[in-house]
């Protein structure tokens, strides 16, 4: 019943730009080095991608959102349309990078198919994205809201958020050790009001919606986690839980 997420690069950038602030500890975990070749693997509009060029690595980003590879191209990086269960390369990089986007791709064993496909022999995968819990206050409403009206609330749901267990049972499957992997909350606080981040994030449960049921829906999602979200100034706080891990081909 979901369909695909439709991005876009501006409404991102306003209402989601914290992504890829709250991702340089993954980068840290990383290390990467001058003269290495990275995969970035969901790379949107590429802050993160630019980063990893600007410290000397040799970077192809790569993304299912043809707006968000443009406005990634526009910054002059090597971004390609390619969706994360397609991905077409073989043994090309030291190591596959990922932040915030293993969750948009539920075919996980796939994608970790074409990751290690893609390393060379002993390349790292480290990435972090939604786990188990992440959102389950703003996903349970979303859920909630189209259960109400008939439709399968579930299904509508584009997100996989993985146990530990879970994905590192899946990473072994497809080839590699996993030295480090954790789950943990991080509270974020949102730059503005959550319908910003409903707008950006939940599409796939607003278009199975008449266009104009999806506004009322957005509202009614908005006041149900009021009273756990938002706090007495009017400030909002997503209930995010994120998997952050570092796994090594050893096939």
């Amino acid at each position: 019943m979901s369909g695909p997420q439709r991005w876009d690069p501006a409404r991102y950038a306003e209402n989601a730009r914290f992504v890829a602030d709250l991702g340089q500890p993954v980068l840290e975990l990383l290390a990467p080095q001058p003269g290495e070749r990275i995969l970035d693997l969901g790379c949107g509009d590429g802050a993160l991608t630019r980063t990893l060029v600007a410290r000397g690595c040799k970077v192809v980003g790569v993304d299912s959102s043809p707006e968000q590879i443009a406005a990634a191209q526009a910054l002059g990086l090597d971004a390609r349309v390619m969706a994360g269960e397609e991905l077409a390369f073989d043994g090309e990089f030291d190591a596959v990078f990922s932040n915030a986007a293993l969750h948009w791709m539920p075919d996980a064993d796939r994608v970790l198919e074409g990751v290690a496909r893609a390393l060379r022999p002993g390349g790292r995968f480290v990435a972090e994205c939604g786990g188990d819990g992440c959102v389950e206050t703003i996903h349970g409403a979303l859920i909630a809201g189209l259960d109400a009206r008939g439709l399968d609330g579930r299904a509508a749901s584009p997100w996989y958020f993985p146990t530990v267990v879970d994905y590192a049972a899946r990473l072994a499957r497809a080839g590699f050790e996993v030295p480090e992997i954790r789950l943990f909350p991080r509270p974020t606080p949102l730059p503005g009001a959550l319908g910003g981040w409903l707008a950006t994030f939940a599409e796939s449960f607003t278009r199975v919606l008449p266009p104009e049921q999806r506004a009322g829906f957005l509202a009614e999602v908005e006041q149900r986690v009021r009273p756990t979200l938002c706090d007495a100034g009017g400030r909002w706080t997503a209930d995010y839980v994120r998997l952050r891990f570092r796994a090594v081909r050893t096939t």
